[in-house]
């Protein structure tokens, strides 16, 4: 072997067991988790359990956000459909999904959220531009994946 390789691979050998190392450190040392185990919904009963039993934007008082907008996922298709957003709200995004894992992207924002069945994920946002932001679906989920759609309206 030449000397060049042997330094090439040794030095991709040290980068690898830093790279493990630090993940490994975050992961159990400090306690790490993602977002999406903070909270749990039981998914063959999204319907009956609150939020998600009235999906749509809803003012809220005595919290950090204005609204809090509930959306739920399921085959091929966002409940609810369409909703209007008042412009400079702050609003807290909580989704769901019934059956399997759908993506969440509201086009134009950096919302991007992975809705898992038996999970809850949170996104809190502000809306500073008035228009219509479309929600897609970004994990395939079956046959019907690309008319998955919902949009945002922000009002004045």
């Amino acid at each position: 072997m030449h000397k060049l390789e042997k330094v090439w691979l040794s030095f991709g050998i040290v980068a690898l067991i830093v790279f493990l190392s630090v993940i490994g450190i975050s992961a159990f040392y400090l306690g790490n988790k993602p977002p999406s185990c903070l909270a749990t919904v039981n998914s063959e009963k999204v319907d009956q359990t609150a939020p998600f039993n009235k999906p749509g934007l809803h003012k809220v008082e005595g919290k950090d956000w204005d609204y809090e907008l509930v959306f739920v996922a399921s085959a091929f298709n966002y409940n609810p459909g369409t909703v209007q957003v008042p412009l400079g709200a702050k609003v807290k995004i909580i989704a769901t999904t019934k059956d399997v894992i759908h993506g969440f992207e509201v086009a134009g924002t950096d919302i991007n959220m992975m809705l898992e069945p038996g999970y809850v994920s949170e996104y809190t946002a502000t809306f500073h531009k008035a228009g219509e932001f479309l929600i897609v679906c970004n994990e395939y989920c079956g046959a019907g994946h690309a008319l998955m759609t919902s949009k945002i309206e922000v009002v004045k």
